[in-house]
């Protein structure tokens, strides 16, 4: 079984709670206007990866407490995401998985692989980015109308919490030259962030 990958963060602390492998799916049928990431749209475009050495490549990544499905819209291979999610979670990982859907959209599906992914995420974050309601006060949310799901107690700690928690941005230069950000900035940090790095 393949998964079509955009990119594959091994170490990330900004795609949800901790230390996390943060997984970009290549694809999204969703395609919010707005969008932060419209070059995972294409569902051919990325790279193919066999979904159990992507299992492996994670199980063998020191101190990491989770993985977070991400894209590029995750729902769009829910076969080969559920597979790698359950793989990972059965050793102890935590799941987050980001959906521009919305959980009753997706149950409602029927789609067995749909809801099998749901059974193995801790935490979903659902709803399309809706440009309209952007808001990057919350963390790993871009708009107003996304929701923290919490279909485990593995996170409900959380609840009272994540007013407290700040979105933070990072960017990777490889060593090809090519560029990868990641995560959330406040958008008054980010333009002195520029700022800073043009003068």
């Amino acid at each position: 079984m393949e998964i079509r990958l955009n990119n594959f963060v091994p170490d990330s602390d900004v795609d949800g709670p901790g230390r996390r492998a943060s997984v970009f799916v290549q694809g999204c049928s969703i395609r919010c206007d707005g969008c932060a990431t419209p070059w995972m749209w294409d569902e051919n475009a990325g790279k193919c990866v066999d979904a159990d050495t992507l299992i492996e490549r994670i199980l063998n990544i020191p101190g990491i407490e989770g993985v977070t499905f991400l894209g590029g819209e995750p729902f769009d291979q829910s076969k080969a995401v559920s597979y790698v999610a359950k793989a990972v979670r059965e050793k102890g990982l935590s799941i987050v998985t980001f959906t521009g859907r919305t959980i009753e959209n997706i149950r409602a599906s029927g789609i067995e692989s749909e809801i099998d992914l749901l059974k193995n995420t801790d935490l979903l974050i659902d709803g399309p980015f809706i440009e309209s309601l952007a808001d990057d006060s919350r963390p790993w949310v871009g708009s107003t109308n996304q929701r923290y799901l919490f279909l485990t107690s593995r996170y409900k700690k959380l609840v009272p919490l994540l007013s407290g928690i700040s979105n933070k941005l990072e960017i990777r230069i490889y060593p090809d030259g090519r560029v990868f950000a990641n995560g959330l900035m406040l958008t008054n940090d980010l333009k002195q962030f520029v700022m800073k790095l043009i003068n």
